[in-house]
């Protein structure tokens, strides 16, 4: 199937991705638009991957202050080079992830930030709620409700407020098959007056 200029242009328009790496989704998708995004969303979390051991030197803080001026929150999005750090889309991710965490109030960024303690008390809630099932099925239930749990409390792994369809690490994937580097979220401080 011939891949059309306007094709490419759809393409491009919806993800910001690379021409070239769009008319690879597209001939891939045989010309199917809804194919061709999802084949971009799977070869972005390749990316990341092979992407998540470059240093990172440069980045910007996104800052968001709800309009009733009670709750704001920045957050620390780093990147590799100053090219990025200083482009406008860059920019407003950064603002987009701000405005998620004072909405959201996540606990940790990432998974490994959970510490011991709070994985051992939900463990011990938990435990008492599967203490009644069979014994073989009791470490997978609690898998599943500390998962659960703890989903909610994370950010990269929490549904986007804006888009509930993509959790926020598949905005940062998103990020770095868009602009060539490693993307990472450093930090995030949420504040409010209640």
């Amino acid at each position: 199937m011939e891949i059309t200029s306007a094709q490419l242009k759809e393409l491009r328009d919806l993800t910001g991705i690379s021409v070239m790496q769009c008319k690879k989704a597209l001939e891939e998708a045989a010309g199917d638009m809804d194919k061709a995004k999802i084949i971009l969303q799977k070869k972005g979390g390749e990316i990341a991957l092979k992407k998540s051991d470059r240093e990172l030197g440069a980045g910007v803080i996104g800052s968001y202050v709800h309009s009733t001026h009670e709750v704001a929150a920045f957050v620390l999005l780093a990147c590799e080079t100053d090219f990025v750090a200083k482009n406008e889309e860059f920019i407003a991710l950064a603002r987009e992830i701000a405005m998620h965490v004072a909405a959201q109030n996540p606990l940790y960024v990432n998974r490994a930030e959970v510490d011991e303690v709070a994985l051992a008390k939900a463990r011990e809630v938990f435990m008492e709620e599967v203490k009644d099932k069979p014994v073989d099925m009791q470490e997978k239930i609690l898998a599943g409700k500390l998962d659960a749990y703890f989903k909610d409390r994370i950010l990269l792994e929490q549904p986007f407020i804006k888009d509930q369809e993509k959790a926020v690490g598949d905005l940062l994937n998103a990020a770095m098959q868009k602009f060539g580097e490693n993307v990472v979220i450093r930090s995030i401080t949420r504040m409010s007056v209640k």
